[in-house]
C-alpha cells in the first residue's frame, strides 16, 4: 500500500472513530442544501452541558467544532475547578500566604472579573467564601437536604471569617498569578466558572462560523441569532418550588445570556431555623430560607453568573434596586403563600405564558 492511500485510509478510519465517538457522547451533525446543524450534550463541571447551533453557510470543521467543545471545558475544569486535586485553584488554595502563585491567563482572568463583582456589589458577590460554606454544613461531602444541626460557635464563625473576604485575595495579568494575604483563604469559582465556560464555547462557534448558537452549562444559558426554524430560541425559568418543579414563565433569548439562582434547592436547619446554603460574606452566615429566586439577562454569561447569587444576599429589595441603577434586567420571583410572585426591572423583556 503506498503512502498516499494509507494517510487516506487513516483519515477515513479516524472520522469514523470520531463520529461514535460523538454519537456515544450525545452528538447529531447535518449537513443539507448548504445548511450545516450540530447538536452535541454532555457532563462537566459536575453537571450537564447541551450546545445548539445552525449556520446557513455550510460549515466543513464540524467534529474538529465538537472536539474543540469538549478540549475547552475539560481545560476550563482542569484550570477552576476545586473538584479537581491538581487543578490550578487547588494548588493555588493550598498554596502559602503572600507569596505570587503562577496561574494561566483564563483563571487569572475569571479571578479578577469576580474581585470586580464583589467591588460593584459591595461584598455581596465573594469567591472567598468556602470556610463559612464549610463550616455552615454546605460544603462537599456534607449532611443531606434538610438535614437538621446544630450552628457553629460564634468562636468558630469568626475564625472562619478571618480566612474570608476578597479583599484579601489579590490577581495580575503580567505574568497571570494570585496571591493571598492570609493562610486558609480559598477561592471557590463555582459561581461564575459555568458562565464563563459558557462564553468561551459561545465564543467558539461564533469563530467556527456559527452565527445562530444556543449554549447551556447547568442551567446557565447564551444564546445568539434564532433557532433553525427562524423562531427566537425559548428558555424557561422555573418557579422557586422544591416540590413542583414546573416551568414559570419563558423568555426568548437573543444575542443574550440568562443565569438564575435560587434557595429552595439546598437548605438545612440550625437550631429549628431554615436556612439556604447561600451565605452572606459580611455576616458569615446563611440566609434564612425564603423559597425565592432572580433570573438576569446579561451580555455575557459570566456576568449573569456572578450577579445572580449577588442579588440574593442583598435581598429583594436592595437588589431590585441596585439592578435598576445599574440597568440590568432582572427578575425576581418569591414563594407567597403558595402563590408565585414577579417583580422585575425596567429592562426585563415581555414574558411568554408556559402554554403558548
Amino acid at each position: 500500500m503506498n503512502r498516499t492511500k494509507l494517510q487516506s485510509l487513516l483519515r477515513t478510519s479516524y472520522s469514523l472513530a470520531a463520529l461514535l465517538l460523538f454519537a456515544a457522547a450525545g452528538c447529531a451533525i447535518s449537513v443539507s442544501g448548504g445548511t450545516s446543524s450540530l447538536s452535541h450534550s454532555g457532563q462537566t463541571m459536575g453537571t450537564t452541558y447541551s450546545v445548539k447551533c445552525w449556520s446557513a453557510e455550510a460549515v466543513t470543521a464540524d467534529l474538529p467544532v465538537v472536539s474543540n467543545i469538549v478540549e475547552k471545558l475539560e481545560q476550563v475544569n482542569q484550570q477552576m475547578s476545586t473538584y479537581v486535586p491538581d487543578s490550578e485553584l487547588s494548588k493555588f488554595n493550598e498554596s502559602p500566604a503572600n507569596e505570587w502563585f503562577a496561574v494561566s491567563p483564563e483563571t487569572a482572568y475569571v479571578v479578577e472579573r469576580a474581585v470586580h463583582y464583589y467591588n460593584a456589589t459591595s461584598g455581596a458577590s465573594d469567591v472567598t467564601v468556602g470556610p463559612l460554606v464549610q463550616l455552615w454544613d454546605f460544603g462537599p461531602g456534607h449532611h443531606h437536604l434538610g438535614a437538621k444541626l446544630e450552628a457553629p460557635t460564634d468562636e468558630e464563625l469568626a475564625t472562619a471569617k478571618q480566612r474570608s473576604g476578597c479583599s484579601q485575595l489579590e490577581v495580575r495579568a503580567e505574568p497571570p498569578a494570585l496571591r493571598k494575604q492570609v493562610d486558609g483563604l480559598e477561592v471557590d469559582l463555582s459561581s461564575i466558572a459555568k458562565g464563563y465556560a459558557v462564553d468561551v464555547i459561545a465564543d467558539l462557534l461564533s469563530a467556527s462560523g456559527y452565527e445562530n448558537y444556543m449554549v447551556e452549562i447547568g442551567g446557565e444559558v447564551r444564546a445568539a441569532g434564532t433557532r433553525q426554524d427562524g423562531k427566537p430560541w425559548r428558555i424557561g425559568i422555573e418557579q422557586p418550588n422544591l416540590t413542583n418543579r414546573q416551568v414559570h414563565t419563558i423568555v426568548e433569548l437573543a444575542d443574550q445570556a440568562l443565569a438564575t439562582s435560587g434557595d429552595y434547592r439546598n437548605f438545612r436547619e440550625f437550631d429549628g431555623e431554615r436556612v439556604s446554603h447561600i451565605i452572606d460574606p459580611t455576616s458569615g452566615r446563611p440566609l434564612p430560607y425564603r423559597g425565592w429566586s432572580v433570573t438576569l439577562l446579561t451580555p455575557t454569561c459570566l456576568e449573569a453568573d456572578a450577579l445572580a447569587t449577588a442579588l440574593l444576599v442583598m435581598g429583594e429589595d436592595r437588589g431590585y434596586d441596585w439592578c435598576e441603577e445599574h440597568e440590568i434586567a432582572a427578575l425576581f420571583l418569591l414563594a407567597e403563600d403558595g402563590v408565585i410572585v414577579e417583580r422585575a426591572t425596567s429592562k426585563f423583556p415581555p414574558r411568554i405564558p408556559v402554554h403558548q
